[in-house]
């Protein structure tokens, strides 16, 4: 082993003893939020849009916000205190902070007093099979560390015990959360995603500022390709994605018209060699708030990540690139959808199909706007742009 590395894990591991050591010694300050997400790998989703809402309400002027970040991903937040994620200061905040406001599985170690109030908020409404539900034979094995089953859904159990709220989007949402996390009833907050609120009240001009801020142009469409990572992908540093699509073939068809937007999953850990594609392709980095990336963009093509749930909101054509369906659905995760019956758009299995359905996108989307219509009273219907307050006035109790 690295050295360096060594002496990193056991420098984590005393840290780690002396936060379970004397974590009951630090008194909670009752206004004080801790906000994670993706394990400290940027100021994103859910808690990102808390933190917003919060800030901007004077109702709230006199809380502290804590952002905590990994190194490569340490930003500057308004309106926050940004320290380390698994710092000394990280785990001084988790026994300091009256509220926890996570977006994943939190590791094993963390200790939550009886006080505190942990809001899990989730990142996505699933598509693939979660946690318990995932049917797969008893010597499968998780992740890219190789967990068995029993251990992979433990370590989701652990966390479980300690929500006092799991966000949930829709009916259909919660029924999965319970079944897959085995919650209870009690613990779930079904009002929509505070993250979708900016998707709801997004405006043209703040459109043309998102394209300015990322060097795009105004007058192209926009194909936003967001591919996910495969469990059973993977190296020594995390998993990788072997891409299945010819950026230069899609040049050659689609531009001038359109442009595209390579944004892989924040799991994905190897990297990509492009052909030079200026003016055409652009790579988005794993911290790059989507939620931005949805609204620049005029269509979103994907396969099996959450992702395709969020865009439907905002009422644009959505394409399924599957090129390897009877694998995933198989060999892999499983679906809790009907695929390709319940998705609000075509699954595509071959590159030219796929180009083609670009090419004639207004065509191929007529077809699919009444089924985006009822997609979205099933799986958005709490999406009315107050998301943020309903969960914040329900996590706080203000008298």
């Amino acid at each position: 082993m690295n050295i360096k590395i060594f002496i990193k894990k056991k420098i984590n591991g005393f840290i780690k003893y002396l936060y379970r050591l004397f974590y009951k010694l630090i008194p909670i300050q009752k206004k004080t939020f801790l906000f994670v997400a993706y394990h400290g790998r940027g100021y994103l989703c859910n808690p990102k849009a808390i933190h917003e809402y919060m800030s901007q309400c004077e109702a709230y002027h006199d809380y502290q916000f804590i952002w905590a970040l990994k190194k490569d991903h340490y930003v500057d937040i308004p309106n926050a205190k940004v320290i380390r994620y698994n710092s000394l200061q990280f785990f001084y905040y988790l026994a300091r902070s009256k509220y926890w406001i996570f977006n994943c599985k939190m590791p094993a170690y963390l200790m939550k007093k009886k006080d505190q109030i942990y809001l899990q908020t989730w990142h996505g409404t699933p598509l693939k099979k979660l946690a318990h539900d995932i049917n797969i034979g008893p010597s499968a094995t998780f992740y890219r560390s190789q967990v068995t089953k029993d251990q992979m859904t433990k370590s989701y159990d652990i966390d479980r015990q300690r929500y006092d709220y799991f966000l949930s989007p829709s009916a259909f949402a919660t029924e999965k959360f319970i079944s897959s996390f085995q919650l209870n009833l009690n613990q779930i907050l079904e009002v929509g995603y505070p993250r979708n609120d900016f998707l709801t009240n997004i405006t043209e001009e703040k459109i043309r500022q998102l394209k300015q801020k990322y060097n795009l142009p105004q007058d192209k469409k926009i194909i936003l390709y967001a591919p996910t990572w495969r469990d059973n992908s993977y190296n020594s540093k995390g998993y990788t994605y072997d891409i299945q699509v010819d950026f230069e073939y899609w040049k050659s068809k689609l531009y001038p018209n359109y442009v595209v937007l390579f944004k892989p999953h924040y799991l994905i850990t190897n990297q990509y060699e492009y052909p030079d594609l200026n003016n055409f392709l652009y790579f988005m980095k794993e911290d790059t708030d989507i939620n931005e990336l949805y609204v620049i963009s005029d269509v979103l093509i994907t396969d099996y990540s959450s992702v395709f749930f969020d865009f439907a909101i905002l009422r644009r054509p959505i394409l399924f690139y599957m090129y390897d369906l009877e694998e995933y659905k198989e060999n892999i995760r499983g679906f809790y959808l009907d695929v390709p019956t319940d998705l609000p758009g075509e699954v595509i299995t071959e590159e030219d199909e796929l180009i083609h359905r670009l090419e004639n996108l207004e065509i191929y989307f007529h077809q699919y706007i009444d089924k985006l219509k009822n997609f979205n009273q099933v799986y958005n219907s709490y999406q009315d742009g107050m998301c943020s307050k309903k969960v914040v006035e329900a996590v706080i109790d203000l008298k």
